[in-house]
């Protein structure tokens, strides 16, 4: 089948790719415009985009989907199929364009995690299993039906970023196959069931760490957001300035009696942080313009003797 392809993030490439290798084939990427990144505000690309020019596609970056222009161009390539992965949600006048619809795939077990942070999600709310879905666009957010489903365990040890490059290695199996079975007829769309659940897009302030919290919770809320946005922690230095840092991976300790934004530090070069019912023992972290360090690293070179957490 001629397929067009929208997406924008490194977890989108390894679909695109997957079906570059396959039977069938891609005559036009869709990416968003470039965006100012980094210090400097340069302009930089999309992940998708660079993969596009690296292998001559055609390529589109529209500002308006409901651009006629656009559509114009969309249609000119008359393709059977479009498939979304990690873009934006598309207007009815583009998913529903090519004759076999718009498929997406989501990096959840739908109608699980509906929303723009799936990944983190299930991590946070300490699931044990998750997966990736492909279901047919309509006019709701991630309520198509469904037309397959793969799944995987979440392990104790996977944090945002390990489970984010099995799901897009998962994806782009489940993409290719999904097209074999619609180009063969042998899929059947079924409605999603179950309990829907959410999965909003994270802001800066969810990222705080809330001491007053339980010590599992934070360390799956640590894990849900490692290695990016990466959850926050502001300590208060001895002059009181607030110091804010990066907190990347955290051990949960059980213990009775413990004082909510107590900090201990020890010569073993071990820092502890008190929660609702125990503590939270910091394993790597970064200061506030500094590189990324061990626990072990930051100590031997910074002395927290004197700080306090700013509850």
């Amino acid at each position: 089948m001629k397929i067009v392809f929208f997406g924008t993030p490194e977890f989108a490439v390894e679909s695109l790719d997957a079906i570059m290798q396959s039977s069938h084939e891609v005559c036009a990427v869709v990416t968003v415009p470039d965006r100012q990144a980094g210090r400097g505000h340069k302009f930089m690309p999309s992940a998708v985009k660079e993969y596009a020019l690296q292998h001559q596609l055609s390529l589109l970056q529209p500002e308006r989907l409901r651009d006629p222009d656009f559509l114009d161009q969309l249609e000119s390539f008359h393709a059977d199929m479009f498939v979304v992965v990690a873009f934006r949600m598309l207007p009815e006048a583009v998913w529903n364009l090519p004759p076999h619809g718009t498929f997406n795939l989501h990096a959840s077990l739908l109608p699980r995690y509906r929303g723009a942070a799936p990944i983190n999600h299930a991590i946070i709310n300490g699931d044990t299993r998750t997966g990736v879905t492909t279901f047919l666009l309509n006019h709701q957010i991630d309520e198509g039906q469904i037309l397959l489903q793969a799944e995987t365990p979440i392990s104790p040890d996977d944090n945002a970023g390990s489970l984010h490059d099995r799901l897009a290695l998962m994806g782009r199996d489940l993409v290719v196959r999904t097209l074999d079975g619609i180009q063969a007829g042998t899929l059947t769309p079924r409605p999603q069931e179950g309990t829907p659940t959410a999965a909003p897009k994270i802001f800066k302030d969810f990222c705080f760490l809330d001491l007053h919290q339980p010590a599992q919770y934070l360390a799956n809320l640590v894990r849900g957001l490692a290695p990016y946005p990466a959850a926050l922690l502001t300590l208060v230095n001895p002059q009181g300035e607030e110091v804010l840092f990066k907190v990347y991976d955290v051990a949960p300790i059980l213990a009775p009696n413990s004082t909510p934004g107590a900090l201990i530090c020890d010569e073993k070069k071990v820092l502890k942080i008190g929660v609702a019912n125990g503590f939270i023992q910091i394993l790597s972290l970064q200061m506030s313009g500094k590189r990324k360090n061990s626990i072990e690293d930051f100590l031997r070179g910074n002395k927290l003797t004197g700080w306090k957490t700013k509850l």
